[in-house]
């Protein structure tokens, strides 16, 4: 059997289509996520940047094509292939009953077998290595909305998932706590090796994490760029790009 973090791509889509109904959303997206990158999904509202995250994470069936993730078919995927990726919901989507500690806690206490002191010893490595060593015994309601959004990612870590998927990890962050952010994807992708599939419209983010891009046309009803973000930025000539990059209304003159 072929390591999951041996293959040289962790996620293929192919031909991916989605409609709604006669709504197209997007038809016929191809692309790959390699190991070890950060691919961020960019576009415009409406585009279709938290369907296409929620059909690579296996909550919703594409109308066409394929996404093979880690080797496997998300449409058809198992408990084992579901435990090798880890979601950050845009929220952080913590349960407010239970300490930071308990959060962490519950992927190992519903797909492993360890014993609660070896859970707890894991729980509380994955809450030091997003910086909240010393959070581990508050509860959501007692911690900002950064830690909450570390205390999301500690969670998805739990299991060692070769693989992260982050919605609007920076959305409600102020500058500096998002930087931060940041600089934590960056160490998790160096130290750790993780690929990362990241959806965000903050280009701040965008431009400090972000190994490529795809970007998502609501008009085009589908993939309109692919690429290194700081190369598109200066050199695309879609107007759509060069406005979303420069924050500029389409056909605008800079």
């Amino acid at each position: 059997m072929t390591d999951a973090r041996a293959a040289p791509d962790v996620i293929t889509v192919t031909g991916l289509s989605r409609s709604f109904g006669q709504r197209v959303l997007f038809r016929d997206v191809s692309f790959v996520v390699h190991r070890g990158e950060i691919l961020v999904i960019l576009g415009g509202s409406g585009c279709g940047k938290s369907t296409m995250l929620r059909m690579l994470m296996g909550l919703l069936a594409p109308s066409e094509g394929r996404i093979a993730v880690l080797g496997g078919d998300m449409a058809q995927a198992d408990v084992a292939l579901r435990r090798k990726v880890g979601v950050m919901f845009q929220m952080g989507a913590l349960f407010g009953s239970m300490t930071l500690l308990q959060n962490v806690m519950l992927p190992l206490e519903m797909h492993t077998d360890l014993p609660e002191m070896a859970r707890e010893s894991v729980a509380r490595t994955k809450l030091g290595l997003v910086g909240l060593g010393d959070a581990a015994g508050l509860m959501p309601a007692e911690i900002s909305g950064g830690m909450a959004k570390r205390a999301a990612i500690a969670r998805a870590l739990a299991l060692d998932p070769p693989l992260l998927f982050l919605d609007e990890p920076s959305a409600g962050l102020d500058p500096i706590t998002s930087a931060g952010l940041d600089r934590l994807i960056l160490d998790l992708k160096r130290d750790l090796g993780i690929s990362f599939v990241v959806v965000t419209h903050e280009l701040a983010s965008i431009m400090a994490i972000a190994d490529r891009c795809i970007m998502l046309d609501k008009a085009a009803q589908g993939m309109i760029a692919e690429g290194d973000p700081r190369v598109l930025a200066e050199s695309s000539t879609h107007p759509t790009v060069r406005a979303f990059f420069r924050r500029e209304t389409a056909g605008e003159k800079p």
